[in-house]
């Protein structure tokens, strides 16, 4: 009888944790569906690339075990040209993944415009690493 009981509060409790949960998805949509995938005009990095890249540390493991590539990152930059998150979308490893996350979060970016509006947007970027 105690089995029983228990394992209907057990249901219960799951089912409570599973509406829940399902209700807070539908109610906060995800950073991805904030953000505009295009927009009339894509936010513009202030300073151009050669500014990205002039800050660009090349890490010393991916520079001595002769480490190249290019890293693919998505930045979500909000209405006020703010990078608010970087993803890595392909990574190279070595630290070049990390160092174009810190450049990229320490960035400044002219806003997406949708419509004559200051928009989020994600855009991505790719940094090319190459030893001299």
């Amino acid at each position: 009888m105690k089995t029983k009981k228990f394992l209907s509060y057990i249901y219960t409790l799951t089912l409570i944790i599973l509406l829940s949960t399902l209700a807070f998805s539908q109610s906060s949509p995800s950073e991805d569906e904030q953000y505009l995938a295009f927009a009339t005009t894509m936010p513009e990095l202030q300073g151009g690339m050669e500014q990205l890249i002039k800050k660009i540390n090349y890490p010393t493991f991916a520079r001595n075990n002769k480490i190249e590539g290019k890293v693919y990152a998505m930045a979500y930059v909000d209405e006020k040209g703010n990078v608010n998150n970087v993803k890595i979308i392909k990574s190279i490893g070595g630290g070049c993944d990390e160092e174009v996350i810190r450049v990229l979060n320490a960035s400044k970016f002219k806003p997406g415009q949708h419509e004559g509006k200051p928009v989020k947007v994600k855009t991505t970027i790719s940094v090319t690493f190459k030893i001299k």
